[in-house]
């Protein structure tokens, strides 16, 4: 049948090889990421969210907290290995208004990955041409620095760094 097949279909020493030269050719980096720290969604009604992740749901929920540097209404849903979360736009120049007249009912705005070292990430990333948002780190929801890097150079993804 197909599983005798399937077994012989590639020697064993020939998948050992090729997972051992693929290791040995990531570069060490100075910096490690990490834990994923939450997922970051625009929602056009900061009250109907927080109802839905609490009351529908049961998920424990924050207030909801001024950010005017970062232009945004943040609140965290805890998750036990993760947190959501949710962003509302706070003045004229938020960047989840715009987000938001693209997303009419909202969406996935960005994912936030631990970093040890956020100012080596910076640097190395830099080099390997990942354009990074602002020149220096900012202070993010959680009191500690974050960058976020271009969605056009990860797979069309906003990627938010936060120092762990």
């Amino acid at each position: 049948g197909l599983l005798p097949r399937l077994q012989i279909s590639a020697p064993a020493g020939r998948i050992l090889s090729s997972s051992m030269s693929l290791s040995q050719n990531i570069p060490s980096c100075l910096w490690k990421l990490g834990r994923l720290n939450h997922v970051a969604i625009a929602v056009p009604d900061l009250g109907q969210a927080q109802s839905l992740y609490r009351d529908v749901l049961g998920a424990q929920v924050s207030e909801a907290v001024a950010l005017p540097e970062h232009g945004v209404y943040t609140v965290f849903v805890e998750l036990g290995n993760t947190k959501l979360e949710l962003l509302h736009p706070l003045g004229e120049k938020s960047p989840i208004l715009s987000f938001l007249q693209k997303n009419k009912t909202g969406g996935m705005h960005h994912i936030c990955i631990e970093v040890d070292d956020i100012k080596a990430a910076m640097t190395e990333l830099k080099k390997k041409q990942i354009r990074i948002l602002s020149e220096e780190p900012k202070i993010g929801a959680h009191g500690k620095p974050v960058i976020f890097l271009h969605p056009k150079d990860c797979l069309g993804v906003l990627v938010e760094l936060e120092q762990a």
